[in-house]
């Protein structure tokens, strides 16, 4: 067992010139990597208290556990979040956009925006006072209707709804107001208006407080398949009866509405490989599910006219990758990035390897040899037989030169080079002996 660990020892001494090549080499592959994703993000939400900005505060606490920064801006809606992912300068990387507002985009900026996934639906709900009938659009035509600011999110949803009934949205009906909201709800109660557009989760507390007064009724967007197949950026969804409040039955009776999805939009600016674990905490975010929607439904891929990161298809069709599933997010992604240098590493070391069996012989009998060129110019100058000036000195260093490969250590199968050099040694040594012997008496 000895005798194996010094030959290793030799062995491993013997090839100390592999380190250095092979640091230069991994160091060279390394530096022709991208460097890993940063651990931070900076996303535009929207106003503070609304569904934008509670799914980002959501968002960035989930986010916190893998040690990643999330960054939130407020903005007033799904139009600034766009303006700021298509603004260069603005810092932000990452919004949410209502679906349906590519059709207000040219496809230069569609293109320049890529849509990691939908993460939850924006149902459109539309309150009237009870006993106010109202089976299509066409019915609101005559009633004090607030359909949503010229900018805001629910014009997103009702302009093409209008165009959809061949009205022209810029010219709206003198008693329809543009504004939504608390404003809205405060004139629908005080029976100022007689219907309201809102939108917004069922959770929403703008919802809610709709729902919790009996004198207002839930509409039914009866013609909700018509518009869903004209329109596809829309959902239709179900609303039970109670649904939104039990204790008024609100909706009185199981309703359709419609409504977009909120989509998690990035630009160039952002780092593909940070998709994963954004969707994947968003979809933690949303595990519970809504009221309306069941637990594990989102995040989904739904069509789209932006552009597409391929991370993001592999998310929504296998998952989270592979060692994300096992590992941190910031062991994981440099794990990915690097066992790409797996191969190309390899082919270089398959003839480095392939090569060192040789040098390492040549040079363990390099340790050897090296002394037989001293014998050779000795061996040379005392062939005449004639005496030196020096042939103690000689004598003496063929005696040192003994003790010293006395202490020199190769591997077993080399020992009998060692032994040959042992006698050649002995050999001059016994001719310089000799030689100085003959002198002496003559």
């Amino acid at each position: 067992m000895n005798r194996i660990l010094k030959d290793l020892s030799i062995m491993i001494r013997a090839n100390l010139w592999l380190v250095p090549v092979l640091a230069a080499l991994v160091t060279a592959l390394f530096y022709f990597v991208a460097p890993p994703p940063p651990m931070h993000a900076t996303m535009s939400t929207g106003a503070a208290g609304g569904g934008y900005a509670l799914f980002g505060e959501k968002l960035k606490a989930e986010l916190a556990k893998e040690g990643f920064e999330l960054k939130l801006i407020n903005s007033s809606g799904s139009r600034e979040n766009a303006e700021r992912l298509l603004d260069e300068n603005s810092g932000v990387n990452l919004a949410l956009m209502q679906s349906g507002q590519e059709l207000d985009m040219t496809l230069q900026e569609r293109k320049a925006l890529y849509n990691l996934g939908a993460i939850y639906q924006e149902p459109l709900w539309l309150f009237s006072r009870s006993g106010i009938y109202i089976n299509t659009l066409n019915d609101l035509l005559a009633l004090r209707t607030a359909v949503g600011s010229n900018q805001g999110g629910i014009r997103m949803v009702v302009d093409p709804l209008l165009q959809a009934n061949k009205y022209d949205s810029q010219e709206l009906p003198e008693q329809w107001q543009t504004y939504s909201g608390k404003k809205a709800l405060t004139q629908l109660l005080n029976n100022e208006l007689d219907a309201a557009f809102f939108l917004g989760s069922a959770e929403s507390a703008l919802i809610k407080e709709a729902a919790s007064h009996p004198e207002l009724q839930l509409v039914s967007f009866n013609q909700a398949a018509a518009y869903r197949a004209r329109l596809p950026f829309l959902s239709q969804i179900e609303v039970p009866q109670g649904l939104l409040n039990l204790a008024t039955n609100q909706p009185h009776q199981d309703i359709v509405t419609l409504g977009p999805a909120a989509m998690l939009m990035a630009n160039e600016n952002f780092h593909p490989a940070l998709t994963a674990l954004i969707l994947a905490a968003a979809q933690e975010v949303m595990s519970a599910g809504t009221l309306i929607d069941a637990p594990g439904t989102w995040p989904q891929n739904f069509p789209h006219e932006f552009s597409t990161l391929t991370e993001a298809e592999y998310f929504h069709t296998k998952g989270l990758p592979l060692l994300q599933r096992y590992l941190p997010f910031r062991i994981a992604s440099l794990a990915d990035r690097y066992i790409i240098l797996v191969i190309p590493l390899l082919m270089l070391l398959f003839p480095l390897f392939k090569v060192a069996g040789p040098i390492y012989r040549w040079r363990i009998r390099a340790r050897i040899y090296r002394w037989y060129k001293y014998l050779r110019d000795v061996d040379q100058r005392f062939n005449n037989f004639t005496l030196p000036e020096h042939i103690d000195e000689e004598i003496q260093r063929l005696h040192d030169l003994q003790e010293e490969l006395a202490k020199v250590e190769v591997p077993l199968s080399y020992t009998n080079e060692l032994y040959e050099l042992h006698l050649h040694v002995g050999f001059v040594l016994k001719r310089l002996q000799n030689l100085k012997a003959a002198h002496s008496t003559v």
